[in-house]
């Protein structure tokens, strides 16, 4: 199957070929060996990582209190270490 790339450096990819691997709207893109591979990313939304928050038992204050130790301390000398 050919892809023709327009001057802006865009391919269309075909129909057949992104049903066959489920395609997102996201590829991971890297050259290897004179090809080029692309491979279907899902980006996690924040519903998965508030069910992974859920799921180690953490709440929303725990986040923010991390957060608020983290910056007191990055100004700290033993921050800077």
């Amino acid at each position: 199957m050919l892809a023709k790339m327009t001057s802006k450096n865009q391919l269309t990819l075909p129909k057949s070929v992104t049903e066959a691997v489920g395609a997102g709207p996201y590829f991971e893109v890297e050259a290897r060996n004179g090809q080029i591979i692309l491979t279907p990313v899902r980006i996690q939304r924040a519903d998965a990582v508030r069910a992974k928050l859920a799921e180690l038992d953490l709440t929303e204050q725990d986040v923010a209190d991390a957060v608020a130790w983290a910056r007191e301390h990055v100004d700290s000398p033993r921050g800077k270490q």
